[in-house]
């Protein structure tokens, strides 16, 4: 379907009628909705796809049903397995959790994580005239504060190394290291503060936090719980107040 043509104007301005969005890149024509209900998209984009067929049937084309994939992006962990049912002349379109566009990986949170340290590789190796300065920035935006998220929940956890690959492989990028270089004086040549201390860092920002009255782990804090796992019997018992105060 060419952008150019009189019936697929005709067309943009009708599905305009049920409140979808087009976009065109080349030959390739998306429908979007945006709605806070899954029902909902579905109806707005089912009707969509009645007037792409309608306008399929007048110019005797087919369309494909590999290369059209409903898409859903969302930041809703209990919709997060739903499958969107769109048909197209009674036949349910399959559909799509991670979509692939310029080489991209788009998953439903759009958090582009396989493409962190190849975005940095990118801006590093193409001669963009991209300094230590960007590069660091752009690591701290992309790629710590993603291994930072949640950290005072997740950072005593035996599988915490599991990351560690990851963030040395962005600071090697930052720093132009060979891969034979220490892990432990990359963070030192990148200026980027070790990832063991941001996570601490983090938990006592909650800490203190959270000794606000009207906080809402201000009494799981302040009056712990007597019962222990077996994991945590050889451990030191310590109440927020000793936390906070050993760090003030």
């Amino acid at each position: 379907m060419r952008p150019g043509t009189p019936s697929l104007q005709h067309l943009h301005l009708r599905a305009a009628k049920h409140l979808c969005q087009k976009v065109c890149m080349g030959d390739d024509l998306a429908i979007m909705h945006s709605d806070g209900d899954c029902q909902a998209v579905e109806g707005v984009l089912s009707k969509g796809m009645e007037i792409v067929s309608e306008y399929l049937q007048i110019w005797k084309l087919k369309l494909s049903t590999t290369k059209t994939l409903p898409v859903v992006f969302h930041l809703n962990n209990k919709e997060g397995k739903r499958e969107l049912n769109i048909n197209h002349n009674s036949e349910t379109l399959p559909f799509c959790s991670k979509s692939k566009c310029l080489d991209v990986t788009l998953d439903r949170s759009l958090t582009y994580r396989r493409h962190f340290v190849a975005l940095l590789r990118r801006l590093a190796g193409f001669g963009w005239d991209v300094g230590g300065t960007m590069l660091r920035t752009a690591t701290l935006a992309l790629v710590d504060s993603t291994t930072e998220w949640c950290a005072p929940v997740w950072c005593r956890s035996a599988h915490t190394r599991l990351i560690d690959p990851a963030i040395n492989d962005a600071l090697r990028v930052v720093t132009g290291c060979l891969r034979s270089a220490p892990a432990d004086n990359l963070p030192i040549l990148a200026g980027i503060q070790p990832a063991e201390l941001r996570h601490k860092r983090a938990t006592l920002s909650l800490a203190r936090h959270s000794m606000a009255p009207g906080h809402l782990l201000h009494s799981v804090l302040t009056c712990p719980p007597w019962e222990r796992t077996v994991s945590q019997i050889n451990a030191p018992i310590s109440t927020g107040r000793t936390t906070t105060h050993q760090f003030n």
